[in-house]
C-alpha cells in the first residue's frame, strides 16, 4: 500500500511538470513559446491589435515632465495596429527634448537573439516641420519605468530628404539615459546612425540581431545590416522589450516576434 501511494506521488508530481512545460502558453493576447528556463529567452508573438500585456510610459528626460502620450489601436495602411503618439517636450532652458515614449511588453525578457516588428511613423498632426517620425524598438530595459534601455529607431522623413546630411541619419542606435543620440553623434560621428532607403511613413520592417555586446540592424529583410554597433552600452545586459516612439510623431506598431 505504501509504494503504490509513493507511485501515485510520483506520476501527480510528473503530470504536473508536463502541463508547466507544454509547448505554448497563452497570456494576455501573447503566444509564448518555450521550455521556461531561467535566463533563456523564450520565443514570443504579439500582433499588437490590443493593449494588452503592454505597459505605456512617457520618459523623464533632462529634468522636465513626461509629456503626454496617447495609445490606442487604430486601424493603419489596412492593419490594425498599436497606434502611440507623443507630444513635444521642453527643457527648463527652452530646447527641444527627446520626448521619449514606449510600450514595455511585459511578458518580455530578453539577452541575447533577434526582435523583429512592423512599424510607420510620421510626424503627428500640428507637428511643426523638423518633426522625423522617429519610430523603432528598445530592450534591455532595466527598470519598471524604463528609464534605462537601449535603442534602434528610425527617423522616417529623412530617408527621402534632398538634404544628403540628413540621409545620413536615417537610422540610429542610443542606450539612455547616458548615451544619447546628441552624445554619440558629437563623439564619434556617423558610427552610430545610417543610411537607409524607406518610404516615409510605409510599413517598414526593422529586425535586430543580438550578441553579447554587439547588434545589428536589418530592414526590409536585407541580407546585411544597415546599422552594426559592436558595443552595446549596457555590456551584455538583459531586460524587457518594449516599442519606442519619439516627439512630436504619430507611430504604429504590428507583429513583434522576439526570439
Amino acid at each position: 500500500m505504501q509504494k503504490r501511494k509513493k507511485a501515485l506521488a510520483v506520476g501527480l508530481l510528473l503530470a504536473c511538470f508536463s502541463a508547466a512545460s507544454g509547448p505554448a502558453q497563452q497570456l494576455a493576447g501573447v503566444e509564448i513559446k518555450g521550455n521556461g528556463r531561467a535566463g533563456k529567452t523564450q520565443p514570443l508573438t504579439l500582433p499588437l491589435d490590443s493593449l494588452d500585456g503592454l505597459e505605456v510610459h512617457s520618459i523623464r528626460e533632462d529634468g522636465i515632465d513626461p509629456v503626454k502620450t496617447k495609445a490606442d489601436v487604430a486601424t493603419y495602411r489596412g492593419r490594425h495596429a498599436l497606434r502611440m503618439v507623443n507630444e513635444d517636450g521642453l527643457t527648463g532652458t527652452g530646447t527641444s527634448a527627446g520626448a521619449q515614449a514606449i510600450a514595455i511588453v511585459t511578458a518580455s525578457e530578453f539577452k541575447d537573439g533577434t526582435l523583429e516588428v512592423d512599424v510607420a511613423g510620421l510626424p503627428r498632426e500640428g507637428a511643426p516641420p523638423t518633426t522625423r517620425g522617429f519610430v523603432g524598438i528598445a530592450f534591455h530595459i532595466q527598470d519598471h519605468h524604463g528609464f534605462q534601455y537601449e535603442s534602434f529607431y528610425l527617423r522616417m522623413t529623412n530617408a527621402r530628404s534632398d538634404d544628403q546630411l540628413e540621409r545620413n541619419h536615417v537610422t540610429q542606435y542610443v542606450s539612455e539615459p547616458e548615451f544619447r543620440w546628441q552624445r554619440l553623434r558629437r563623439d564619434n560621428p556617423g558610427v552610430y546612425e545610417s543610411y537607409v532607403d524607406l518610404e516615409p511613413g510605409a510599413w517598414t520592417r526593422i529586425k535586430i540581431v543580438v550578441a553579447g555586446t554587439k547588434a545589428q540592424m536589418f530592414i526590409h529583410g536585407a541580407d546585411q545590416p544597415c546599422l552594426i554597433v559592436n558595443d552595446l552600452k549596457l555590456g551584455e545586459a538583459h531586460g524587457q522589450v518594449a516599442l519606442w516612439t519619439g516627439s512630436n510623431t504619430q507611430a504604429y506598431f504590428s507583429n513583434l516576434t522576439v526570439k
